[in-house]
């Protein structure tokens, strides 16, 4: 079991209203939430956790916060607020995907100041997020991790240690631009496929018996590239920007110039461009396979 007895979320977007409700169905703690949304708020305040109005309130009242938030920008903003609390929490925990040296740096500025700081990222999808089967790649000291994995094990069917603070954040960020890169792949192979004469569907199927076969060709191919379904709210377009961005920043960072990820970055910004700003990143293949087009006029406007 866990020493952390009070529990605090922040953040509960997409991924992180199911997250937060299964911490507070299965932890056995009190959770004290907070989000700009006081909607998404009240519905996990329903479930059973406890409505805060600010995320300085639940560091007052939480031993461990865990954060899931739009980007670093945000996380820097948050955790500040926290260590502003006259009560601060034992450990913060940034389950938001976030720039590596950022958050290595902002974890000496939280260590400072008495707090401990681990990254947990998740992997994987928004069902995965309801069900608590989503995939944590933890970043941080051994103990923390043994400390937080039953907290962690309430959200996520894999929770893995990855080594030092923001190696979780670099293979999260390492995972999807793998993704990203595949979904690409999967567009042109169905793109060829089609032309040729054989049905997306049928085709992806038989490729699944084979070499060929991953995760992403049966989930993001066989449930979004083969059907033909992009909708808004799952991962969108200007998500997948940001992770694909930030993988090549790393890149940059060990001086490494990619030619793969970078098209896969580009394409994603052509989708986002053509209109595809938050349906589900799979409709890079409408830009792949030349049904829609980037209007040049947009772009200038």
């Amino acid at each position: 079991m866990s020493q952390y007895n009070t529990l605090g979320f922040v953040g509960l977007g997409v991924m992180g209203e199911p997250m937060c409700k299964n911490l507070v169905l299965k932890s056995g703690h009190p959770v004290h939430v907070y989000d700009m949304n006081a909607e998404a708020a009240a519905r996990v305040a329903q479930a059973g956790g406890i409505a805060e109005k600010s995320a300085q309130a639940v560091a007052e009242k939480a031993d461990v916060v865990f954060l899931s938030l739009p980007s670093i920008a945000q996380v820097e903003e948050v955790v500040r607020e926290l260590l502003a609390a006259p009560h601060k929490p034992s450990i913060i925990v940034d389950m938001s995907t976030s720039d590596v040296a950022r958050t290595r740096k902002l974890a000496q500025e939280v260590n400072a100041a008495g707090v401990g700081y681990v990254d947990a990222p998740v992997a994987r999808t928004a069902e995965a997020a309801r069900k608590g089967t989503l995939l944590i790649t933890v970043g941080g000291s051994e103990a923390d991790f043994a400390e937080l994995k039953p907290l962690l094990g309430c959200m996520g069917s894999d929770v893995m240690h990855c080594g030092e603070l923001g190696n979780g954040q670099m293979l999260k960020i390492l995972n999807n631009i793998m993704v990203f890169m595949t979904v690409d792949a999967l567009s042109e192979v169905i793109t060829i496929g089609r032309r040729a004469g054989m049905d997306a569907e049928k085709l992806l199927q038989l490729l699944s018996q084979g070499s060929a076969d991953s995760f992403v060709l049966r989930n993001h191919g066989m449930k979004s590239l083969a059907k033909d379904q992009f909708p808004e709210k799952v991962f969108p377009t200007v998500y997948a920007i940001k992770d694909a961005a930030l993988a090549l920043s790393l890149a940059s960072e060990g001086g490494f110039q990619p030619r793969i990820a970078q098209y896969a970055y580009d394409m994603l910004c052509k989708t986002r461009d053509a209109g595809f700003v938050q349906n589900y990143h799979p409709a890079v293949i409408q830009l792949i396979d030349g049904r829609a087009k980037v209007d040049a006029a947009s772009l200038e406007a």
